[in-house]
């Protein structure tokens, strides 16, 4: 699944920026990026279509990338999961809606929550010529860490939403996703230690709910990872010349660090989990060196010799996030 933006959405962005300065649009871009970073959310930090433009121009493609890695993740641990619903809360522009297309054509029928009006007018004009479920997906404004009538759905996703989330109100949050969830939830978070922590404080709230995790976590024990480590993962793109000239970028190319967690119901049929690289792999001339996520629930270093032909032609196609074959 390429983590470029589907061509439709390519081409409505694009549009978006017919007759737009480039400096406003550059100007904005790093304002809004300043505002996130001091702490604010997007309700006070997006208030116009022409910072909803500039988020779409300097974050959709990231946000897109690091969705689209996480769901076909999901999809490969749930060969056999066919989402016919999907709800997106805190869908922002719809990114992750677009994403969730791409990994299950067999969707239907959408619904994005969002307590800002101008993504979710961003996330119908960028749909507008788009496949029928995002066309026609329902637009509901509402508060994520007010759970009300929100509709259950056999795919929920929460992206880059539980950021905006006072710490003391993020448990309810995901219970009340969990509570929405007819099959699969997924959530993904910024790849820093504190999207780390959320995503942690998620998991527990989910395992204590009878929730299987599927990914990133080949097991539903304690993590092992202790601090300053954390679990997070990295998906490249490719920046265009509005991308670059938005963040003031020259490298033609972007590396989106990323949290996940994939959680399912239990009737959700699932493949057997296998250990999950955790870092870059080392190359070296005597073999490789894993950091592994291991089926007990621990964090292995492992060597595989490049004597042992089998094993090291399995471990050189093998990436920081991948899953190892199974059986």
């Amino acid at each position: 699944m390429s983590s470029d933006l589907p061509a439709p959405l390519r081409l409505a962005a694009d549009r978006l920026m017919q007759g737009v300065s480039r400096r406003d649009m550059a100007e904005r871009a790093s304002a809004i990026s300043t505002r996130y970073r001091a702490g604010g959310t997007s309700a006070g930090v997006v208030g116009s279509d022409a910072d909803a433009t500039a988020y779409v121009l300097t974050r959709l493609p990231a946000t897109y990338a690091a969705c689209a890695r996480v769901f076909e993740e999901a999809a490969e641990r749930a060969p056999g999961f066919e989402p016919a619903s999907l709800l997106d809360a805190g869908a922002g522009p719809g990114g992750a809606g677009w994403a969730a297309l791409e990994a299950w054509p067999c969707l239907r029928q959408a619904t994005l929550l969002d307590s800002n009006r101008a993504f979710l007018d961003m996330a119908a004009t960028l749909a507008a010529d788009g496949p029928p479920p995002l066309r026609e997906a329902e637009l509901r404004k509402g508060d994520l860490t007010a759970p009300a009538d929100w509709p259950q759905a056999d795919l929920v996703v929460a992206s880059y939403a539980l950021a905006e989330i006072a710490p003391a109100k993020q448990a309810a949050t995901v219970s009340a996703l969990w509570a929405s969830t007819e099959g699969m939830l997924v959530l993904v978070e910024p790849g820093t230690p504190a999207g780390y922590a959320r995503i942690l404080a998620a998991r527990e709230t989910l395992i204590a709910a009878g929730g299987a995790i599927l990914a990133p976590c080949p097991h539903n024990q304690a993590c092992p990872l202790v601090a300053p480590d954390w679990c997070h993962f990295s998906q490249r793109l490719a920046r265009s010349r509005d991308h670059r000239l938005a963040k003031g970028a020259e490298v033609p190319f972007e590396d989106e660090k990323f949290s996940y967690l994939v959680v399912a119901r239990p009737g959700v049929q699932v493949l057997a989990p296998t250990p999950r690289v955790l870092a870059p792999p080392h190359m070296a001339k005597p073999g490789i060196d894993l950091k592994l996520c291991t089926l007990d629930g621990r964090a292995e270093a492992t060597f595989v010799p490049r004597r042992d032909k089998p094993a090291y032609a399995i471990a050189r196609r093998l990436d920081w996030g991948d899953a190892l074959p199974g059986e």
